[in-house]
């Protein structure tokens, strides 16, 4: 299953220092998480969003300026499937950028999408009339409802002026439980801990925050 990362800051940063923390994590980890990456940063200027097909760790990561939120996704394809670029996430729309991370057994809802988490993506704006925090819990119990069996549902969504993160798991809860690092003017979210970051907590499981 793939890696997350996600921040938000009230302060100008330098993603460069993270993702290579962040690739370092990727690497180390204990499924195979090179199957390509994206992230999204948002500068003065919006959205830009970079992807690329190598693994993390083998890429040069780039450098866009300071910017205020980061969104990063390193992937772990399922069954080795659907192994190009387009794939790769963040996924994104005119108002969202959105990084899933988990595994969906037996699920009976239709919606489009070259893949699950594109689905999933897709299948929660249906619920969106203006409070993303609802059309997220929503369309996740409505998921969880049809679904035979979640090994894990780990979402994070920006709409630029907030992160909303789902924190959902069935088993693994070193692997799967998402862990947040949280000051007044720093949040950082993250599979795993990051080596360059300190004071590390857990998620709840079962929980939407919103930051």
């Amino acid at each position: 299953m793939c890696r997350l990362l996600a921040i938000k800051s009230k302060c100008k940063f330098s993603v460069q220092p993270y993702l290579i923390s962040f690739a370092e994590m990727c690497k180390e980890s204990k499924e195979f998480q090179g199957h390509g990456w994206g992230c999204s940063v948002l500068t003065d200027f919006g959205w830009k969003v970079y992807k690329n097909i190598k693994p993390i760790w083998e890429d040069e990561i780039p450098e866009f300026g300071p910017v205020t939120q980061l969104l990063a996704h390193a992937r772990s394809a399922f069954r080795d499937e659907g192994i190009i670029v387009e794939n790769n996430m963040p996924f994104n729309d005119a108002k969202y950028q959105f990084i899933f991370n988990g595994e969906l057994q037996g699920v009976t809802i239709k919606e489009s999408g070259r893949i699950g988490a594109e689905k999933i993506f897709n299948y929660l704006k249906r619920f969106d009339k203006g409070n993303t925090k609802f059309a997220i819990k929503k369309g996740v119990d409505v998921i969880n409802k049809k679904t035979r069996y979640i090994r894990a549902m780990n979402i994070i969504i920006s709409d630029a002026e907030n992160l909303y993160v789902n924190n959902m798991f069935n088993e693994d809860p070193d692997y799967f439980n998402l862990t947040i690092h949280q000051k007044a003017d720093f949040t950082a979210v993250c599979s795993q801990k990051l080596n360059i970051i300190d004071e590390w907590t857990l998620l709840p499981n079962n929980t939407i925050k919103v930051i």
